[in-house]
């Protein structure tokens, strides 16, 4: 019987995680500033082909090898589709029709999505209500830090707010999907080379179908910086961080970057941007704070309760 993916995260854990948000958060300003000379499409293929050249010239340089299997190479492709281009082109249409700040409250709903299909598709992963109050609590956090604002358009553009659901949910998926790898034996690297390699050949078709690519201008020399910035550290970087997390703290765990990467921009904004800090962001930061802490369950200690039962 495999032990239980339900316990405190060990504080090496804790960095990863801190980090991933970060390398995420930083995407935001990279794609703001990509965004004003290239369609997103174009953008999301540069994104990951770019990484996908990256971590295919590093695999060898640290003596690893890319498997020839079908078997590996089906469940890349299915990793490509659940964590990248399915979510990836839902978010970016979404994106045209509804706010921001409401796509980024959507989106935090995916830590919400993980804890129920961990619970029902894993051994190992089971909802507690610790986890479960913590992950409303954490939702309520990002809503506070976007803003109430936002909350004005939630009535409207259905469509396109299901869209940044069903993305939300296609990345819980993607965290239960990825755990195969780990059960493979293939490494980290590995599978993060593998699944952007298996996005960018999906992708590629749809960024020449829709943006017709040859006919833009060639971008300047900051929008180049902004799109190897996006590739190879919130991409490349990232998903290597990424499935190394997976491996040893579950895909609900892991998922909880969904809390801290709005976290990250805003003080991202706020150190490199000038960007001010407001009460209300505080505030956020501390419920998503309490959230993680009752998610991990430290500060409960004796008290953390236990599993939800199947009824």
């Amino acid at each position: 019987m495999q032990p239980a993916l339900n316990h405190s995260m060990r504080p090496s854990e804790w960095g990863m995680l801190l980090a991933l948000s970060a390398l995420w958060g930083g995407s935001f300003f990279f794609t703001g500033v990509a965004l004003r000379e290239l369609p997103p499409i174009t953008l999301v293929v540069l994104r990951v082909g770019l990484a996908a050249f990256i971590l295919n010239l590093v695999v060898p340089m640290l003596g690893l090898k890319m498997p020839c299997d079908g078997r590996a190479w089906a469940a890349f492709l299915g990793m490509g589709l659940l964590n990248n281009a399915v979510p990836f082109c839902l978010i970016v249409w979404g994106q045209t029709r509804i706010a921001s700040g409401l796509a980024a409250i959507l989106n935090a709903t995916t830590p919400l999505s993980a804890v129920v299909v961990a619970h029902f598709l894993t051994p190992d992963e089971k909802m507690t209500t610790n986890r479960l109050v913590g992950v409303l609590v954490g939702l309520a956090g990002v809503a506070v830090l976007v803003g109430p604002a936002v909350l004005t358009g939630l009535g409207t553009n259905v469509v396109a707010q299901g869209a940044v659901l069903a993305a939300a949910l296609s990345y819980a998926f993607a965290g239960v999907f990825g755990r195969r790898f780990k059960r493979m034996g293939v490494p980290a690297m590995v599978t993060a080379a593998g699944q952007v390699t298996a996005s960018t050949l999906v992708l590629l078709p749809v960024a020449l179908l829709v943006d017709h690519p040859w006919t833009l201008a060639a971008p300047s020399l900051t929008v180049s910086g902004a799109v190897l910035g996006i590739a190879g550290l919130s991409t490349a970087l990232a998903y290597v961080l990424y499935f190394r997390l997976l491996a040893t703290a579950g895909a609900t765990n892991l998922l909880l970057v969904t809390f801290l990467i709005p976290v990250s921009a805003i003080v991202l904004g706020a150190l490199l941007l000038g960007e001010r800090l407001e009460p209300r962001h505080v505030l956020a930061m501390a419920l998503i704070g309490c959230a993680l802490a009752a998610i991990d369950g430290r500060l409960l200690g004796r008290t953390r309760l236990g599993p939800i039962t199947q009824r």
